[in-house]
């Protein structure tokens, strides 16, 4: 197996899980009659997408390297809003943040 196949199966690795948060998101939204985004899609949005900027990096593609990494900012940044110690205190989240 050369260096690049392997870094094709991982380029496909993240993809995958990348893809997979969307059935996630589907299922809980179909669980609850209603648009939810569970925690797990941003930890599935982060993974794969640090898996894809790993393999746009090896690929040195500036276009796909950029949108990798600011989008891995803004899950990030999600999960920081959902783990932060005041997150449920008020009581008032919306539907699509509810996991």
């Amino acid at each position: 197996m050369t260096l690049d196949t392997i870094w094709i199966i991982i380029g496909f690795l993240g993809q995958g899980i990348f893809f997979m948060r969307w059935v996630v998101q589907w299922i809980a939204s179909e669980r609850h009659a209603e648009s939810r985004v569970p925690t797990a899609f941003w930890y599935m949005s982060m993974i794969g997408g640090l898996i894809t900027l790993a393999y746009a990096i090896y690929r040195q593609d500036p276009v796909f390297i950029a949108g990798q990494s600011i989008g891995s900012i803004v899950y990030l940044r999600n999960l920081m809003l959902i783990h932060r110690p005041n997150q449920g205190a008020s009581g008032t989240a919306s539907p699509a943040t509810k996991s």
